[in-house]
């Protein structure tokens, strides 16, 4: 069994509620076929994801519109209201972040698909991302999840050696990109589940 030393968080999903539910299911009147569609062909998960890399948001917005200009409104409150969508602490996960912040064995890290544009407005909002050792911004860096290079590059900043390391993400696309680099996975689904995967990997928390 390998000897695990630094645990790598994602963010949203796993240790923060995001959701642009928050916003635009009231927007659609409660409408969930018609918010799906709106995020399956305007605002989608990948152009979002562009931004997460770097991409001006402003700019990102102009160009949708420019696509799509009878979605103008519901496209601007996209970032227009980006805090309506940032939800609370996912606090039974946040209490195993505790315990390996305190914990000597462990060095803990973030990696994190966030703009930089936004990521400010986390840091202000929730104590805990100020326990990391470090946490790696996709849009400071300008690449994303699931690339290869921004697990290379979180690797290589806080010098942890991808076998003797865990990465946990709620997003099995991005658990996979790290597995490929010899990093051990866990796909998040739940605090209590984490901590059954944690185990099997002999890791035991309270």
């Amino acid at each position: 069994m390998k000897t695990i030393d630094t645990i790598i968080f994602d963010l949203g999903g796993v240790l923060i509620d995001w959701n642009p539910e928050y916003v635009y299911l009231d927007v659609f009147n409660g409408d969930r076929e018609k918010m799906q569609w709106f995020f399956d062909n305007i605002c989608t998960s990948d152009w979002n994801e562009n931004q997460d890399a770097g991409y001006p948001m402003q700019k990102a917005t102009e160009e949708r519109i420019a696509l799509f200009p009878e979605y103008e409104e519901l496209i601007r409150m996209y970032y227009g209201r980006w805090v309506e969508m940032l939800g609370d602490a996912i606090d039974d996960t946040v209490s195993i972040l505790k315990q390996f912040v305190e914990h000597p064995d462990y060095k803990v890290v973030a990696l994190t698909n966030w703009s930089h544009e936004t990521f400010p407005i986390a840091l202000d909002k929730f104590e805990f991302l100020h326990w990391f050792e470090g946490i790696i911004v996709s849009g400071e860096e300008k690449t994303r999840k699931p690339f290869k290079e921004i697990y290379q590059l979180t690797l290589d900043r806080f010098h942890i050696k991808a076998e003797n390391s865990v990465f946990i993400d709620d997003n099995l696309r991005n658990v996979k990109a790290a597995e490929n680099l010899g990093i051990n996975g866990i796909h998040f689904e739940s605090p209590q589940q984490l901590k059954q995967q944690l185990m099997h990997l002999d890791i035991h928390l309270k």
